[in-house]
């Protein structure tokens, strides 16, 4: 299976010269742990990080009071970010998500213009469809065994 057949493609993201309240209202207003951060004024929006929640609270809280309001996205997202294409099979995916210790991949067109999000819970999810798939199989066949072979 490919990324892009189960990517979110309705990703949330903030320009890096964002505030960090900003970005948190953002989070609250869209009911999302984190935010793909892009350059700004950049078309394509090229992803360039993701700020999470986990960043806001383990990053600006822990500063001054008075730096936060202060505080850009830039500020606090990392540089280093691995991303991947629509095309990217999952288990290459997961390959990188374990490798790298991360949780999310932003989804990258051919000009590296975001167009998707990959995250953990997308990938759960699909893995609990097809289980679930999977245990359907043998109720079928024993409904369909017991029509045969009352």
């Amino acid at each position: 299976m490919r990324v892009g057949e189960i990517c979110n493609r309705e990703v949330v993201y903030v320009e890096q010269g964002a505030s960090v309240g900003a970005a948190a209202r953002m989070m609250r207003e869209h009911h999302v742990g984190d935010l793909v951060v892009v350059e700004v004024d950049e078309a394509p929006r090229r992803p360039i990080g993701i700020l999470t929640d986990r960043d806001l609270v383990v990053s600006a809280l822990a500063q001054d009071p008075e730096d936060i309001a202060r505080l850009l996205v830039g500020d606090l997202v990392s540089r280093t970010l691995v991303t991947i294409t629509e095309e990217t099979d999952m288990s290459e995916a997961l390959r990188l998500m374990r490798v790298h210790g991360i949780r999310r991949l932003p989804v990258i067109g051919a000009g590296d213009e975001l167009v998707g999000l990959l995250t953990f819970d997308d990938v759960v999810e699909c893995l609990a469809e097809q289980l679930s798939d999977l245990a359907l199989i043998s109720t079928s066949q024993r409904r369909r065994e017991e029509k045969l072979r009352p």
